[in-house]
């Protein structure tokens, strides 16, 4: 091998070199990157089709609650799960974190978000939906007219 690479001129084994760097970065481009980025591609798919899923099964809970609790006259408990869920993709927020605690509340984080946006959705929320919003928190995210926010409700008494 190194006889027959010794037999051409320096230009040419300086093209040698090149090519030969360059089909192995298209080699470990296409048996390395692409397959993990198709089967990431994948995964993002089958989470959204599982959020889905949680979300028309958090929609039937709720549905299945209110006709246990119906008939006695006491004020009906919402899923806060499924409501939020639907409230944010109406408003196109994107949730990072959706949180459900003990007591009936549900903490939802948002990252990046515009501000103007999460002001109607707290607007919606409260007036909407009769949500009580118990505690927020703010903080400025990275660039301009974007915030990080963190928004625990609870059900209205």
């Amino acid at each position: 091998m190194n006889q027959w690479f010794a037999r051409f001129s320096a230009r040419e084994q300086l093209s040698l070199l090149v090519m030969a760097i360059a089909l192995l970065l298209y080699l470990a481009f296409m048996l390395l990157w692409k397959p993990l980025d198709a089967r990431r591609d994948d995964m993002q798919a089958r989470n959204a089709a599982t959020a889905a899923s949680l979300q028309r099964v958090d929609t039937m809970v709720s549905e299945i609650l209110a006709l246990r609790e119906g008939g006695d006259g006491a004020p009906q408990r919402r899923n806060l799960t499924s409501l939020v869920n639907q409230t944010t993709a109406a408003a196109g927020l994107a949730v990072s974190r959706l949180q459900p605690n003990s007591r009936g509340e549900i903490q939802v984080r948002f990252e990046g978000v515009e501000y103007a946006a999460l002001a109607g959705w707290l607007y919606e929320v409260e007036f909407g939906q009769a949500l009580l919003v118990r505690e927020l928190s703010l903080t400025q995210s990275g660039s301009a007219g974007r915030i990080d926010a963190t928004v625990r409700l609870g059900q209205g008494e």
